[in-house]
């Protein structure tokens, strides 16, 4: 369920103020307010800070974000039932999770409002939120799981799952770019890396959002001398405390038009003219931007790197303004995910069968078709789970290992 979903779900029960104020909250739900209270009686304010701020890096932004819309959600119905939400009685959970299984989607009611696994979700911001404030939660009630397992059985529907953006797509994708030149060509420069970076490094939206220039290097294949970019990840959905120290590897493409290492030097040398002279440099940079030839030649070979790692945290992908500005913040996960879908459009495509996911898991399903086996693309991607790459192995050719071939018909 989106933000928007969750948000005309309580309007109609939370005063427009109470809502506003609930949303404006930016400490986290699942910290404990009354024990730093505790703290600062026992301690002091700086030291009750110091906790109260490693105790809400415990969860990913993401995560915050959704237990937050999904507690707004359930006190706007507490309050509209006239239950109590804090504690809360597990039947008056097990009903309101009941409900939100049945509801619909507006304008659509053949489809439902809410998954099966968002359902699962609120039920744990529920618990997270009772466990925050010292109490136990209601969600382990027996009333309570046993909603939860009934809805899985009854809405057993198949995940809608997003296509991938296979090598032809990612080409397809790449040709809408705007054209070069002021404003435009500021875009065109940053989408190209961004999309080769998320297809080639089997990156996830919110990696693609995260990265900075310090995480970037360019450094060369030790078996064949040729540039490649080693892009260092931080926190990762699977390693949010950042234990391993991840790293993915991008080769140098067989043409210009799809090499990851020129376009990071194309947006790295916009950059640094921004970075030099602000919009005026910008401009004066892009005054000779013009289009490539169609067989343009590679530029990564004589690409030294550039200074803009320098440890300030300057984002890899920020926002970029119709009018070419640059902005100081990086784009979003949901931005990238926009990104993605406005250039399937362009290029005659359904926006609504592409997501951010697309792009990795058209990582997994090209290599599969090339060919690849399952250790190496767990490798690029980071997976643990062979399952999930077999998966877009099925996707790729279905009759891969499949003893059908063999029946002689």
């Amino acid at each position: 369920m989106t933000s928007d979903e969750q948000t005309t779900e309580t309007a109609e029960v939370l005063p427009a103020e109470v809502r506003t104020g609930l949303e404006r909250v930016t400490h986290s739900v699942l910290v404990d307010t009354r024990a730093l209270e505790a703290v600062r009686r026992r301690f002091d304010e700086e030291q009750a800070s110091t906790l109260g701020r490693y105790l809400s890096a415990a969860q990913s932004a993401n995560t915050l974000r959704a237990y937050r819309s999904d507690w707004i959600a359930f006190t706007a119905w507490c309050l509209a039932e006239r239950r109590r939400s804090l504690p809360a009685d597990p039947v008056d959970v097990a009903v309101y999770l009941a409900a939100a299984a049945d509801a619909v989607r507006e304008g659509d009611p053949g489809r439902w409002a809410l998954s099966p696994a968002t359902l699962e979700r609120k039920a744990a911001a529920i618990a997270a939120v009772h466990g925050a404030n010292g109490l136990a939660s209601p969600t382990r009630a027996d009333v309570v799981r046993m909603t939860l397992r009934g809805i899985r059985r009854s809405r057993r529907a198949q995940p809608d799952r997003k296509r991938p953006v296979l090598l032809h797509t990612l080409e397809a994708l790449l040709a809408e770019r705007p054209a070069p030149g002021h404003p435009t060509g500021v875009a065109r420069r940053r989408d190209a890396l961004l999309l080769l970076t998320g297809f080639a490094g089997a990156l996830r939206r919110s990696e693609l959002a995260g990265l900075g220039f310090d995480d970037i290097a360019v450094e060369s294949d030790p078996r064949t001398g040729e540039p490649l970019l080693v892009v260092r990840l931080a926190a990762t959905k699977t390693d949010q405390e950042a234990r391993h120290a991840q790293q993915v590897a991008l080769p140098r493409g067989r043409r210009a038009g799809t090499c990851p290492v020129c376009a990071f030097a194309d947006w790295a040398d916009l950059v640094e003219a921004h970075r030099d002279g602000g919009a005026e440099g910008v401009r004066a940079f892009l005054a000779h931007d013009e289009e490539p030839a169609a067989a343009r030649p590679h530029r990564c070979h004589r690409y030294a790197g550039t200074g803009l790692a320098d440890g300030t945290g300057r984002p890899l992908f920020p926002s970029v303004s119709r009018h070419g500005a640059i902005s100081a913040r990086a784009m979003s996960g949901r931005a990238v995910a926009e990104l993605v879908k406005r250039y399937a459009e362009r290029a005659g495509l359904d926006p609504k069968a592409f997501s951010g996911h697309s792009l990795r898991s058209g990582f997994a399903t090209q290599a599969a078709l090339g060919g690849a086996s399952d250790r190496e693309i767990m490798r690029q991607g980071r997976w643990t789970n062979s399952r999930t790459v077999h998966g877009y192995i099925r996707t790729a050719n279905p009759l891969e290992d499949n003893a059908v071939t063999r029946l002689g018909i």
